[in-house]
């Protein structure tokens, strides 16, 4: 009220000297009325701690939202607002972008068609997620673009486009250099993937089929997406005994495709490795002393999780499945396979422990969610060795395949990549929703995760770098340059948290739990998390690249 009986009183003074001034004293009055007339705002956050997400500590001040847009930061003085929420003590930030996530699923009971709301990601102050990740997108990108436009979702959707799946539907699961033909194909394939919008190209080099191509045709399609003006992330050849290789092979892309390139969810897996996130630092920084772009995304976790094939070797998925049963079938062939795995579970994902091996979703038997695979043994008698563990992961991708947790890494190599100023963070999870499916826990809790006992707790790196390795530091990486900010001009998507409650609540062995700490969160201006309840709201939209570049 006060502010209004002041506007009023200046503007009636100004209309009195100028009837008695004349022409010239009315600009020059009505000049000053307009100078203290207060700003107007839609919605204005007052009194918080502002974390830009340009890697500074924070300030107290106010955050003003108009429509969509942030229009105005600071100390805003007197203002007129529609809607004032007071945030002091609490940190107000950019929305988090998980620059690898897998939010699109083949069943559209589960990930972001599933759960549109994204509940598990909006409570740790996630607003955009980048899937097609690991080699895997759909081909072409514009019907998901249209399908997930149409539901709408609560969050921000980009992607990459997949390597594997172009590489899928042209030269098919066979382990074969492409033809001259079938490259061709390809590069068209990226091509028309960056120009429906996508931010680069990713790799499953690990997985069929990119793990039947070799470096010379990545690199060729990876020039490709450079040319629009994209990025190369990459799940690499091998995180264990092959590492330093890969390493070297993912720098040797980006360098020769003349991009920049990603160590996506870089990790060491295999107790014969544990240590070497030094070694693959060191080849990080001299790759970007000679001028390579690289850069590391990481999720805080010493599990990962995938299927059950990334056990088996990779001369037994030539061919695909019917091909891979074959051989199972064959008693020559289920030895040698037999073998491999026993030698992939002592110095690889199974973390030379038949128990480090947790079934996540089992489809064909969802009572073995959640049981490690010495516990599945037990259940059926049998004796607990590595050779009949091998003898039940065939049996089980017989069957129908599984995916699973796997608990091979240790914290020393955590804390070193989470510490290297090119490291983001990322999930490597999707939209999740309650199941029976025993889900790692990155899922509902990496972001809380990281935040709350990496930067709060334990001090690995200070909060305000915490919070520019999830915010501004991909958006500059994808190139965005309107979000990831708290800037005057920026999109309005904005996390408001209570660091000092923020925390994961989710664990493997009960993953299906929010995360706490989050209390306000916006996307595109809208609250779609106010006081810590869902509003309801699902203002996502579709992120292109093709909205920040010119294309070739």
């Amino acid at each position: 009220m006060k502010r209004t009986i002041n506007t009023v009183f200046s503007l009636t003074l100004a209309a009195s000297l100028a009837a008695c001034s004349g022409e010239n004293q009315q600009a020059s009055t009505t000049e000053a009325a307009d100078r203290q007339a207060p700003a107007s705002y839609e919605l204005v956050l007052r009194g918080g701690m502002l974390y830009s997400g340009s890697d500074q500590p924070p300030v107290i001040g106010d955050i003003a939202i108009n429509g969509q847009i942030i229009a105005a930061v600071g100390n805003l003085g007197d203002y007129q607002a529609a809607q004032v929420i007071d945030v002091q003590g609490l940190a107000v930030m950019p929305g988090f972008i998980d620059i690898h996530s897998h939010a699109l699923s083949d069943n559209t009971e589960q990930g972001i068609f599933g759960w549109p709301d994204a509940e598990n990601l909006i409570r740790q102050g996630v607003t955009t997620v980048v899937g097609g990740n690991d080699g895997s997108s759909p081909v072409p990108l514009a019907d998901s673009f249209e399908q997930i436009a149409a539901i709408p979702p609560a969050i921000n959707f980009a992607s990459f486009i997949g390597h594997g799946s172009i590489r899928g539907l042209i030269v098919g699961e066979d382990d074969r250099p492409a033809t001259e033909e079938e490259l061709i194909l390809m590069q068209e394939q990226v091509a028309l993937g960056m120009q429906q919008g996508a931010f680069g190209l990713s790799s499953g080099l690990i997985y069929t089929p990119g793990r039947f191509a070799d470096t010379e045709e990545v690199i060729a399609l990876a020039r490709v997406a450079g040319e629009y003006g994209g990025m190369y992330i990459s799940h690499m050849r091998e995180e264990g005994l092959g590492l330093l290789d890969s390493v070297a092979e993912t720098i040797r892309i980006g360098e020769e495709g003349g991009l920049p390139t990603q160590l996506t969810h870089h990790k060491v897996v295999g107790a014969p490795m544990w240590g070497s996130s030094v070694e693959t630092l060191r080849m990080v920084d001299e790759a970007i002393a000679r001028g390579v772009d690289v850069s590391i995304d990481q999720y805080p976790y010493t599990a990962s999780s995938t299927n059950l094939q990334i056990l088996f070797p990779g001369w037994s998925l030539d061919g695909g499945r019917e091909a891979l049963l074959a051989r199972m079938a064959d008693p020559t062939q289920r030895q040698r396979l037999r073998n491999d795995i026993v030698y992939n579970i002592e110095v690889d994902r199974g973390g030379n422990d038949p128990a480090n091996v947790v079934l996540a979703g089992c489809p064909h038997d969802e009572t073995l969610n959640g049981l490690n695979l010495s516990q599945v043994l037990l259940r059926e008698g049998q004796e607990i060795t590595k050779a009949n563990a091998a003898e039940l992961l065939m049996d089980l991708v017989a069957a129908g395949n599984c995916s699973a947790v796997f608990h091979a890494m240790v914290e020393e190599d955590i804390h070193n990549i989470m510490r290297h100023p090119r490291t983001m963070i990322a999930s490597d999870g999707g939209v999740e929703g309650p199941s029976n499916r025993a889900v790692h826990p990155r899922n509902y809790g990496t972001f809380a995760r990281f935040l709350g006992h990496y930067a709060r707790d334990l001090d690995i790196v200070p909060m305000h770098t915490a919070i520019h390795k999830v915010t501004a530091m991909p958006a500059q990486r994808l190139k965005i340059s309107d979000r990831g900010v708290l800037h005057p001009g920026t999109v309005a998507d904005i996390a408001v948290l209570d660091l000092e409650s923020v925390r994961e609540l989710t664990s493997f062995s009960d993953p299906h739990q929010y995360a706490e700490g989050a209390v306000h969160v916006f996307v595109h201006g809208q609250a779609v998390l106010l006081d810590g309840s869902m509003t309801g709201a699902r203002p996502g939209v579709i992120i292109r690249s093709t909205d920040y570049r010119s294309d070739p």
